[in-house]
């Protein structure tokens, strides 16, 4: 994921200081790992340094100072290139639920067995999917309420994850049926 274009994004709809873009982000992928706060600033730092976006004013209401930013004409270009630009597909073989089942199978850890570890990771990914798709929290996804791009998100993570799940079930089975070494 890009963080410029996300920041960017964020910006898009308004001057914003780095808080606002946190608490928007964190609103946006409510599944997410929470964006750090050193990223934001790090990153904002980078898109006035890079033109994409200015600071439009410094206010301290009564608090901490903060630094409003908005986004620039290019920074607008910036995020349109980006959107217009389709993703790559994810690299097979990279993920880490993948190398961990090669790696078992190829190491043949007697404390970690590679079925051992396609069990556990399948319970894992049951788990997750259960919390995902169910109505607790607010996330709003069995009856449909709640904000459309969280549960978009969801989604793609819910279909993530099943598809996760139907390589653990081929990868079990190839298990069961490989000869067994001693």
């Amino acid at each position: 994921m890009s963080m410029v274009e996300l920041h960017l994004a964020l910006l898009v709809r308004g001057p914003a200081h780095g808080y606002d873009l946190k608490r928007e982000y964190d609103a946006w992928f409510p599944d997410a790992k929470p964006l750090p706060f050193g990223q934001v600033y790090s990153t904002l730092g980078r898109l006035v340094r890079d033109g994409l976006a200015e600071v439009v004013e410094t206010r301290s209401e009564g608090g901490p100072e903060r630094t409003v930013y908005a986004v620039t004409d290019a920074g607008r270009e910036r995020l349109q290139a980006w959107l217009a630009e389709p993703a790559p597909p994810a690299v097979s073989g990279t993920e880490e639920l993948v190398r961990k089942a090669i790696v078992a199978l190829r190491t043949g850890d007697s404390r970690h067995p590679v079925s051992a570890v396609v069990a556990e990771q399948r319970t894992a990914h049951l788990r997750r999917m259960r919390a995902l798709s169910g109505t607790g929290a607010g996330n709003g996804t069995a009856d449909g309420s709640g904000d459309l791009g969280a549960r978009l998100a969801r989604r793609y993570a819910v279909l993530h994850l099943d598809a996760d799940l139907r390589w653990l079930d081929e990868a079990a089975a190839a298990l069961d049926r490989a000869p067994r070494t001693p």
